[in-house]
């Protein structure tokens, strides 16, 4: 993928217009509702359909927006809870988590926590929405991820600087078209939005209707030059689809004078950003000018014409405070104009874990009746939110290499899914009450230990384990074990069997 990527869109031609404003696709969800409500002519569900863990809460406090009066709360002492969102593989979805505190942790907190939410196996930021809880306003986060596969996760992590039960009010799962955003490399990316912004515009923030996805897209009015644009810009000809509200109002001059326009304003962190600027104007005139990013040439000579214009970069490199200058051509007859601008920052995807392992896990799980409680989203990744009880491996196929679940106080069987997981080095799962047979782990090539002691598995032991070749320590002792060792576990150079404690038809060979 190319470092840089610039782009100059106004065919009217490239996509379809709509006459009429299609429906929303996706969910929405009311997060701690109990049930279904309509806001804003929008269907909002409530959320136990889509996760287990965590605790209904009502906001107190006066909320001018429906879906901020509750929210779920999630104990601090689990490091990970996660919702589970069935999705259209190969879709492009809009995420965005608003949040909204409303003091539900006590009065020993009067400031909301600070948390970690992740997409799948990516850690996407950090929620830190105290300014704005200060302010008495809510804080969203949107970003664009790719659906992989049935189901995309979206989790909230507890790390060392979160003092207090995390939380989240609302979610939005919304399908984007395919053109939205198509430079950049879903695959192996995803962007998360920095800001959105109608120049010159002081209104309420322009959505849906207006834009179809529902985008947000803030006012940004700081400038003693705002003037309206009467022409009608075919925003169909733009991939990204922007409302054609945005172009009703602009930031600039006639006069042949450069504008420099501090955005966004945040100082940001060193990153690599997607950055999409948006210009029409139909006065009589010419209005040609160069764009620069924090005095680096962005782009020359570009011709604001009434159909309107993009241009953008994918991976732009940013750090600190940013300046967009926009400075007339010689052959210009009018100062330079901006009507909106979008702003990504471009995160790398972090990995997911073998489809085949999640799923034996998924299975386990449900054998387990007392799973630990962070089981939920991907198991491997992020690395700090893996589960409990699971070591991964390293590089880019992530397999499930160590079960260690020792003294967890587990009870349920053991699923014969267990052996899916052709990774596995290491089974340690002694001392708990699990029952049942031993699943035929025959298919585990790797597996150097098998720790099963003091549980209460019953059944023959199965003769398969004598034919893993890299089998290192077979431990059974003290369970409900029946009939006999089998030979090939008996006397086998570099192998160490254990099954004292079991109620077997004869004692094991020397």
């Amino acid at each position: 993928m190319s470092l840089f990527f610039f782009l100059l869109l106004f065919s009217p031609f490239l996509t379809p217009s709509f006459s009429q404003t299609p429906p929303l696709k996706g969910f929405l969800i009311n997060c701690g509702s109990s049930s279904k409500t309509i806001i804003n002519n929008h269907s909002w569900l409530p959320d136990s359909t889509f996760i287990s863990s965590g605790t209904p809460r009502n906001i107190t406090s006066s909320v001018l927006i429906p879906s901020l009066k509750t929210l779920r709360s999630f104990p601090l002492q689990v490091k990970k809870h996660c919702y589970n969102i069935p999705v259209y593989r190969g879709a492009k979805y809009l995420i965005r988590s608003t949040f909204f505190y409303g003091g539900v942790n006590g009065p020993d907190h009067p400031s909301p926590p600070v948390f970690d939410q992740i997409v799948d196996g990516t850690l996407w930021t950090v929620v830190n929405t105290t300014e704005d809880y200060v302010n008495g306003n809510s804080t969203f986060y949107e970003g664009v991820f790719l659906a992989k596969g049935k189901f995309l996760t979206f989790c909230i992590g507890a790390n060392s600087y979160t003092d207090s039960d995390p939380f989240v009010s609302a979610l939005e799962f919304l399908i984007l078209g395919e053109s939205l955003y198509n430079t950049t490399d879903f695959k192996n990316f995803a962007i998360g939005l920095v800001g959105r912004h109608s120049f010159g515009y002081s209104g309420a923030p322009i959505r849906y209707p207006d834009d179809q996805f529902d985008r947000i897209w803030q006012p940004f009015g700081q400038s003693n030059s705002t003037k309206a644009n009467t022409g009608n810009v075919s925003v169909s000809g733009f991939w990204n689809l922007p409302p054609s509200k945005v172009f009703e109002t602009h930031l600039g001059s006639d006069q042949l004078e450069s504008l420099e326009l501090r955005w966004p304003t945040a100082s940001l962190p060193s990153s690599k950003y997607y950055i999409a600027l948006y210009f029409a104007d139909n006065t009589a005139g010419s209005r040609i000018f160069n764009i620069s990013v924090n005095g680096v040439h962005y782009y020359h000579d570009l011709n604001a014409i009434p159909s309107g214009v993009v241009v953008f970069a994918n991976q732009w490199p940013l750090s600190g405070p940013t300046t967009i200058t926009l400075t007339p051509s010689a052959s210009s007859s009018l100062g330079p104009l901006i009507n909106a601008g979008e702003i990504f920052n471009v995160l790398s995807l972090g990995g997911r874990t073998s489809t085949r392992d999640v799923i034996a896990l998924e299975r386990v799980k449900k054998s387990l009746r007392n799973p630990p409680l962070d089981w939920s989203g991907d198991p491997c990744m992020p690395r700090q939110y893996s589960w409990t009880g699971i070591t991964c491996s390293e590089g880019s196929n992530i397999r499930v290499v160590t079960l260690n679940l020792t003294s967890m106080d587990l009870s349920g069987s053991l699923s014969p899914f267990v052996a899916n997981m052709t990774a596995l080095t290491n089974i340690w799962l002694g001392n708990n009450s699990l029952s049942g047979q031993i699943p035929n782990l025959r298919s585990l090539t790797k597996l150097e230990t098998l720790h099963l002691e003091d549980n209460q598995f019953s059944g023959e032991i199965p003769s398969s384990l004598g034919n893993i070749g890299s089998l290192k320590e077979v431990f059974l002792q003290s369970n409900n074990l029946t009939g006999q060792v089998p030979a090939n576990l008996i006397g086998k150079p570099g192998l160490i069997v254990r099954t004292s404690g079991n109620n077997f038809l004869s004692p094991p060979a020397p």
